[in-house]
Order: structure tokens, then sequence, then C-alpha cells
């Protein structure tokens, strides 16, 4: 008979609300994903298996279910509830060894809404997976927010699911830990993968996982398994979907060629080291079929998009660190050289912050955007947005998050954007300041977009404790002339969002 371990927290019996549902809707036999399992019952019945008649009312029809079929049900439950379910009865005390996912969190209450202890949560661990050793798990998710572990004991409940063939993988732990990089890049089996922990991630000359699907890595340090090798660092996935990396630190010594014929979404956000080093290494991205991209980051390290023109929709957020004063006078040219890796883009997203006062001429020289048709700015200057405006000769969608400034009349009126003589048809204007600027350019937009259909003025918080008569402001803003005779003007005050 399988024993659990002798803790009192695990001995109860009693079942939670979440698995007491699971079992009442399963038990009342009338829904169509009961009479499905019933269904499948009958089928093994039909190849010789006798067994009593199902359907009675009253009857306990979970019980007779097979116990792949339960374990796939516990499966969705919390490991501990799952393992709580062999104190039902004699049948139940080996069922939940036949679950397919395991989901172990020590934040879990247990019953009286206690947390359980540290020692006995990883005494449980343990034990799960000793008796689970020779199940194929096919989930596990492995949550430490509670306790700060031993590393060698996390090293080895992740080495030790790895041996299992595991197909999704969710880790999330606070604290360091030695990641056995080995053995991850020994599982082919793996479809998803998600590290959210503080670790150091070996990366061998040549790395593949060829059935990963999803890869969300945050807190990582990529390392070069070698410092001996010239060539760069390969990351072979062949069918790879989607990759999201955040905060990680890629600090080989080589470049890092990611291959991944099939990527559709790829988000990076990087920062400069803690350890205030420089490296020159570069994060490569082969990616054909890549349609949505999303940097976040202050540009210390070159992301490099090969074959980019598929892509359709891009987020770019830039944040300037002021104080490092030897980096910032090339964040112009490093923004620059990003942007210009996505001009095929549709939808675009630039948020500045801090960048044009030390980089006013990113888009000076920029190529067109031949397929820009909506894009949302942050911070700008009347003379970047004129530029940006002037390569992007079919332009739907303007939005302005945090208005304009620096906008010189002579070059404001010196020529108008072809957008806005055939395509500019909203223009959402937020945070507005009622500085003489942002006047001059909602006059400017309402006499030249001749297609304008809607320009909406939302007005800045601190409005709504100054002086300023509103009331007056809107209707100047009114009285302009427009181009377009369809164009509907709205001036949204604070007040009226609160």
């Amino acid at each position: 008979m399988l024993h659990l371990p002798k803790y009192k927290t695990l001995s109860v019996p009693r079942i939670s609300p979440r698995l007491s549902a699971i079992l009442t809707f399963l038990h009342q036999g009338d829904s169509k994903v009961m009479k499905s399992i019933i269904a499948t019952q009958n089928d093994e019945n039909a190849k010789g298996v006798p067994t009593e008649k199902t359907g009675v009312v009253g009857e306990d029809i979970i019980s007779k279910l097979h116990d792949s079929i339960l374990g796939h049900i516990l499966s969705f439950l919390p490991s501990m509830e799952a393992v709580h379910t062999s104190l039902l009865s004699k049948r139940w005390i080996h069922v939940w060894t036949s679950i397919i996912g395991l989901q172990l969190n020590d934040c879990f209450h247990c019953v009286g809404k206690k947390k359980m202890h540290k020692q006995n949560f990883e005494c449980f661990v343990n034990r799960v997976l000793l008796l689970l050793a020779n199940s194929r798990i096919q989930s596990f998710s492995l949550c430490l927010t509670s306790y700060q572990y031993d590393s060698s004991h996390v090293n080895a409940w992740i080495s030790s699911i790895f041996e299992r063939g595991i197909k999704n993988l969710h880790i999330q732990y606070s604290y360091e830990v030695l990641f056995p990089s080995h053995s991850l890049f020994s599982c082919s089996s793996l479809v998803q993968l998600v590290l959210q922990m503080k670790c150091t991630l070996c990366v061998p000359f040549f790395a593949s996982l060829p059935n990963l699907k999803i890869l969300n890595i945050s807190g990582i340090k990529l390392v070069g398994e070698s410092s001996t090798y010239s060539e760069d660092l390969i990351l072979n996935l062949p069918v790879l979907q989607v990759l999201e990396a955040r905060g990680c630190e890629w600090q080989t010594m080589q470049n890092i060629r990611i291959e991944a014929p099939l990527l559709e979404r790829f988000y990076i956000a990087i920062w400069r080291s803690l350890s205030d080093e420089a490296y020159k290494s570069s994060v490569n991205v082969f990616a054909p079929c890549l349609t949505d991209f999303s940097y976040e980051g202050d540009l210390e390290q070159d992301i490099v998009l090969l074959n980019s023109s598929s892509i359709r929709s891009a987020s770019v957020v830039i944040v300037v660190d002021e104080d490092r004063k030897d980096r910032v006078k090339k964040v112009g040219y490093q923004a620059h050289k990003l942007l210009a890796q996505i001009l095929e883009v549709q939808l675009l997203k630039l948020l500045f912050y801090k960048v044009l006062v030390h980089a006013r001429d990113i888009f000076s020289q920029l190529p067109a955007f031949g397929r820009l048709t909506y894009l949302q700015l942050n911070e700008v200057t009347g003379e970047a947005l004129l530029n940006i405006l002037h390569s992007s000769p079919i332009l739907n969608t303007l939005v302005l998050q945090n208005g304009v400034s620096e906008l010189n009349k002579d070059v404001l009126f010196a020529s108008v954007p072809q957008c806005f003589l055939c395509s500019l048809k909203v223009f959402e204007f937020k945070e507005f300041n009622v500085h003489e600027a942002e006047l001059l350019l909602a006059k400017f937009v309402m006499a030249n977009a001749k297609v304008l259909e809607q320009m909406t003025i939302c007005t800045a918080f601190w409005l709504r404790y100054s002086d300023i008569d509103m009331e007056r402001v809107t209707q100047q803003i009114l009285s302009f002339p427009k181009s377009s005779n369809l164009a509907v003007i709205k001036c949204i005050s604070v007040d009226k969002l609160h």
C-alpha cells in the first residue's frame, strides 16, 4: 500500500472546494463531458472487459473510471489536492499516481488556511517525485515564493523532472540556484519552457530544442559553455513560435545566433549589466516568419533581426540613463539602427524616455515606413514628429501620449506630409497641456488632414487644478478651420474621465 508522508498537514481527510466541485460535476453524469468519458469506458468494455451498467442515479460513477482518466482530471489540481484524494477510499489510494501534471507551490494553503512549513514542503516534494519515479509526467510547475531553499535541492528536483520526458515546464524562484543546463539542452521533448528565476544558463556551442514552441525566460544569465570558441553560439529552435526574454543578461564572449524559422512573436527586455561591464556580443535572431516584435531596454547590446521584412507589429521602449554620459552619445545611432530593421511594420509604438534630448537626429535620415498605418509616440519634438510623418506616406492613425515640444511654426508649415493628404483619419492627442506648440499642432492637423474623420484631445491631469479656462480653450480649438468636412473634433477634459 502507498503511504503518504506522516505530517499532520497531509493526513487530514478533507477535500478542497475546488476538488469537491470537480467530483460533483463528474458525478452528476448528465453533462456532455461525462457522457464522453462514459462512452470511452464503454468502448473499452466492448473489447471484452465486463462491467456493471452505468448511469444509475446515485451510483458512484466516477470511481469506476479508468485510472488514466482520473489521473488526467487530477492533473488540473495543485498536487497537494491531488494527493489528498487518496484519503477518499481504498479505490482512490493509488489513483493520484496516474497524474500527468505536477503543480507544486509552497504558497499552497493546507487545511486551516496555513502554509506548509518549509521542511514539510521539501519532504512532500521529495516523496512525490520518488513515488512518481516511473511515471511519465508531461507538465510540471514549480512555484517557490515563500522560502529560500538549498540550491542543490532545487537542482535535484529540476534534474529529476528533465529525466521524465517533460513537455511543459514552468519554474518560478526568486533566489540564485544552480541550474542543470546540460539536462535542459538534452531534453528534446520540451514544448513549453517558462523560467522565472535567478540562475546561470550555460549555452553549449550548438544547442537545440527540437520540439520547443514557447520559450519564456526572465532573470536568467546566459553564458557560453566555453570561451575558447570564436564563432557564434547557435541556439537551434526549429518549431519555436513565441520567444519572451525579460531582464536576462547575455554575457557570452561570442555572439548568440537564435535560429527560429517559425518564430512569430519575439519580446526582449534587456538592460545593462549590474556589474557595469560592457559586453560587445550581439543577439542575432533568424526568424523569417516573425510578425510581432517588442524591444525594451537601453540599447547597450545589439539586437540584430535577420530577415525581418515579415514584421507587421512592433513596440520599441527605450530608456536612457543620463548618468552614463560615456554611452548616451551613441543612443541616436543605436536607435536608428534598430528602427531600420523594422521598416515593413504596419503598427508601431515608439515609447522613448529622455532619448530625444540626447539623440535629436534619430528620425532625421530614416528610410520610409511604407506600410505603416498606426503610430504611437510618447516623447517627441516637433521636428522629430514631422520627420517620421514624412516617412509614413499611408499613416491612418496617429497617437501622441505626451504632447509635443519645440514646434517651429516655419518648419511646420513648410510642407505637408503625404499621409495628411490621403490617409490620416484618426488623431489622438493625450496629455494635452495647452502649450502654444500643442495648439499650433492641433491647428495644423485640422487645416491639412483632408480625410480626417476624428480628432480627440484629452487634457493633462494637472489642468484640473489650474486656473486655465478649459471651456475657452475648447472653443478656440473648435474654431480652427477644418480641411475635412467629415472630421469630428472631441475635447475631453480630465474631469470627465474620473
